[in-house]
């Protein structure tokens, strides 16, 4: 305590002394406690598993002479319905043919039923015998090499020895070793008890089991070797052994590596502190960042560099911010000039022809007043679909757009949309969709509101005195609908602009055409809208091609 008191400890010292007390020790007895509770776990299942393998070899041997005296006893049954010698001795051939493992069926006198008793077990051979109703008996001579085949068929991958002892004599066995035979037979106590599997023998983890059975008369035998006992309890402990071992090395190894790198650190911490306690304001720490490196530390770090670039950071938000609002104004002043462009223009002309068909010092005749109100309708027309496209805008934006879908006839919505189309140029529209008959799911207005916009678009765009083309064809249970016009090839980078709010496809400063920069964005939403799909392209073949996908009726 003494030498505590005089300094304070370092981190790395601490930490030592925290895993020799909180893991090292702990981690110790546990393995001690964990080995012992194991190896008596382990004990236990070899006992069980000794037994176990008794009474399966012992039901394996009842199930055989159960199997033979039924066989046995319905022979006897169907010996009594033939009334000859040379008719018992066919049905007994007929048998053995049947059942090979029969080495041989006779009917003999009891006087000779001792002659049978020459064969034994030990030459691979058993005598079975029943009484027939006329005194004479039924002698069975059956193989044992069936029996000792299957008796330890699934046991095959246990390497426990298994010996079975008839007359004395090893009748059959599984893993046989002499020097284990001996060592079960000495060890057999003088009194065996019957019909129930005994734990005997001197090894405490090599348990040997006998079940002795009173019918038929054998003795089953299981030796438990020192290389099973090896497999089950030395093998684990020595697992658990090295699993302790590694789990130190382990924590010694990561808790090095965590306080190497902590007190690196921790010392960047300190240096910068006395940097910044000295004058210098620009000193910034530079932490050695991995998995080893605790929140604290890194959140220290943090917030000490980010008192140092407040003011940087400051600016570059300001700027931001700056820059932020200027395309705030950029996109409203573009919008409004955008907008009160395209309405000033049909109000103009409506005011103008409004104002001269009210003039009372003049004399109008009927094809003036006639070409100067279809001029006000065609105006009046022109300013609703700006104001629908304005309105419809908030519903595509905030996914809210309904569409009345139907089976609407293509050729008919497309003649309803030229008709509609502003076209001053006289621009030649050539539509080849006139002679198809098909429906398509869609709603009528929205429809016509899409190929306005896009007929529109291609007369604004379109070179000279070049035609529009609207062309069809039916793919995959869809129509396909091409508005194309002649114009300079787009870059790809400006075709995928084209769909945005306020996007021309000329430049914004020159504005060589009118138009709202609205068009091809209303017409994705309402195509999408109607489950349809829009694509855009240009090149050589075609200039500038809008291709309309709808799902046919």
């Amino acid at each position: 305590m003494t030498f505590f008191s005089k300094r304070r400890l370092k981190i790395a010292e601490q930490i030592i002394i925290v895993i020799f007390f909180a893991v090292l020790i702990p981690m110790t007895v546990s393995g001690v406690i964990i080995n012992n509770i194991n190896q008596q776990s382990n004990r236990a299942q070899l006992r069980s598993a000794a037994v176990m393998i008794a009474n399966i070899v012992s039901e394996e041997i009842d199930v055989f002479v159960h199997s033979i005296n039924n066989e046995l006893a319905q022979i006897v049954a169907t010996l009594e319905y033939y009334k000859s010698p040379g008719q018992e001795q066919a049905y007994l051939d007929t048998v053995i043919k049947d059942l090979p493992f029969y080495k041989e069926l006779a009917i003999i006198k009891p006087e000779k039923l001792e002659s049978y008793q020459m064969y034994s077990i030990q030459d691979d051979y058993a005598v079975f015998d029943r009484p027939l109703a006329d005194g004479r008996y039924l002698v069975a001579i059956l193989d044992m090499k069936n029996l000792k085949t299957n008796l330890f068929k699934t046991l095959t991958e246990d390497k426990r020895q298994i010996y079975v002892i008839a007359d004395n004599n090893l009748a059959a066995s599984s893993n046989y070793s002499e020097e284990g035979y001996n060592k079960s037979i000495s060890q057999l106590p003088q009194k065996l008890e019957v019909d129930k599997p005994v734990i005997y023998g001197d090894t405490k983890n090599q348990p040997l089991v006998y079940l002795k059975k009173s019918n038929p008369d054998v003795t089953i035998i299981v030796n438990t070797t020192e290389a099973v006992t090896r497999h089950t309890i030395d093998y684990n402990r020595d697992k658990i052994i090295l699993s302790i071992i590694i789990t130190m090395l382990t924590v010694f190894f990561v808790v090095g590596l965590y306080t190497y790198y902590l007190y690196i650190n921790i010392r960047q911490l300190f240096k910068a502190i006395i940097a910044i306690s000295k004058g210098n304001y620009e000193r910034r720490i530079r932490l050695l960042t991995n998995i080893f490196t605790p929140f604290e530390i890194v959140f220290l770090g943090n917030e000490f560099n980010r008192m140092v670039n407040q003011i940087h950071k400051s600016y570059i938000q300001l700027k931001k911010k700056n820059k932020e609002l200027k395309q705030v104004n950029e996109f409203r002043s573009n919008m409004i000039d955008t907008v009160s462009h395209e309405l000033r223009t049909p109000l103009t002309s409506i005011q103008g022809y409004t104002s001269r068909l009210l003039r009372q010092d003049i004399q109008i005749d009927e094809e003036t007043k006639q070409k100067s109100l279809k001029i006000i309708k065609k105006q009046s027309e022109r300013l609703k679909r700006i104001i629908e496209d304005l309105l419809v805008i908030p519903d595509i934006e905030g996914a809210r757009l309904n569409v009345n879908i139907n089976n609407i006839p293509i050729d008919s919505v497309l003649e309803n949309s030229i008709m509609l189309v502003r076209n001053d140029a006289q621009k030649e529209i050539i539509n080849n969709v006139s002679g198809c008959h098909a429906e398509v799911l869609a709603d009528n207005d929205r429809l016509e509101q899409v190929f306005v916009n896009l007929i529109e678009n291609a007369i604004k765009y379109s070179k000279g005195e070049t035609p529009i083309t609207i062309d069809y064809e039916i793919k995959n249970e869809k129509i396909i609908v091409s508005v194309k016009n002649d114009y300079d090839i787009i870059p790809r980078e400006k075709l995928k602009t084209l769909f945005e709010k306020f996007t021309r496809v000329d430049d914004k400063t020159t504005r060589t055409t009118r138009g709202t920069g609205l068009g091809l964005f209303i017409v994705k939403g309402l195509i999408e809208a109607m489950d349809g799909e829009i694509r855009l392209y240009s090149n050589d073949e075609c200039g500038f091609c809008v291709k309309v996908f709808l799902p046919l009726a």
